[in-house]
């Protein structure tokens, strides 16, 4: 799922993310809470603090800053300066938070670790987006996510403009080189799928050579994916496709080699490095003074 070019990406619901906020303040807070903080500064010390970037990219995850800072503190006021899926320059100031001093420290890392990672994955999708302009193929990413992090990776790409993948193994079948092996071929498999599945869910097969690609489409599936082929096989079975279903293409692509990938005529580009592999973003959150 992705929004249409032009509009937002609709905020996820906060029943989503405070749970994953929670959890990674229990966490920080161990057994005692933060002890540096409670030790080291006053109970009733009040301060502001800015959140800006350190380096270009694309901003997410704000929501989940404001709801760790919440959490820790709800007196705490919060102000957005940035949108998630702005495109943001090195110095931009995109969060300030007033009030409680100790509630503003205690909260500091997660609400960081947080935006810095997500805005990492935005950036890197938002790096292939451009790659593939005008070519009419579509970045998305995998389920290769970090655990319990899914939602909110998946949502960081859709912010930088990519499309998202199977959000797991129940809302669409996706038959790979193992249930190939195990049900006695793509045929097989794809009409025990069908003979299974509701009207609404789509059915991919990972082909890993043009013989796959013929019985795939033989089978009648939607979803073709050319898995780890080079350029010129890529092309051959785009025209043996020729349209009778989507194409994805998939494996170890990397931002040097996505615009020819998606040259090649493809529909989709999906890349677990957007999520599994991405450098984090530099924010920072320093004290007004």
């Amino acid at each position: 799922m992705t929004a249409p070019a032009g509009t937002a990406v609709p905020n996820l619901p906060a029943i989503m993310i405070e749970p994953l906020v929670r959890a990674a303040l229990l966490e920080d807070l161990g057994h005692t809470g933060d002890i540096t903080t409670d030790l080291t500064v006053p109970a009733d010390a009040r301060g502001a603090a800015v959140m800006a970037t350190r380096a270009d990219g694309v901003l997410a995850g704000l929501d989940l800053a404001e709801t760790a800072f919440r959490l820790i503190d709800p007196t705490l006021v919060l102000t957005r300066l940035a949108a998630d899926g702005e495109r943001i320059a090195k110095g931009r100031e995109v969060l300030r938070v007033e009030g409680p001093a100790r509630g503003l420290l205690t909260a500091e890392r997660v609400a960081l670790n947080f935006v810095c990672h997500l805005s990492g994955v935005a950036t890197a999708t938002r790096a292939m987006v451009d790659a593939v302009e005008g070519t009419g193929a579509r970045i998305t990413c995998t389920r290769k996510t970090t655990p319990g992090l899914r939602s909110v990776e998946k949502h960081a790409v859709r912010l930088g403009g990519g499309a998202n993948h199977r959000h797991g193994l129940d809302d669409a079948v996706l038959i790979k080189d193992n249930h190939i092996a195990l049900a006695g071929g793509i045929g097989p498999a794809v009409a025990r799928a069908r003979a299974g599945l509701g009207h609404l869910v789509k059915v991919e097969v990972e082909c890993d050579t043009p013989a796959q690609v013929e019985e795939a489409l033989a089978a009648g599936a939607d979803v073709i994916m050319l898995d780890n082929m080079d350029l010129d096989t890529m092309r051959a079975c785009v025209r043996t496709i020729g349209g009778r279903a989507v194409v994805e293409a998939s494996g170890n692509v990397r931002l040097e080699t996505v615009r020819a990938i998606a040259k090649t005529g493809v529909d989709y580009i999906s890349s677990g490095a957007l999520t599994h592999s991405v450098r984090a973003l530099d924010l920072g959150l320093d004290i007004a003074v």
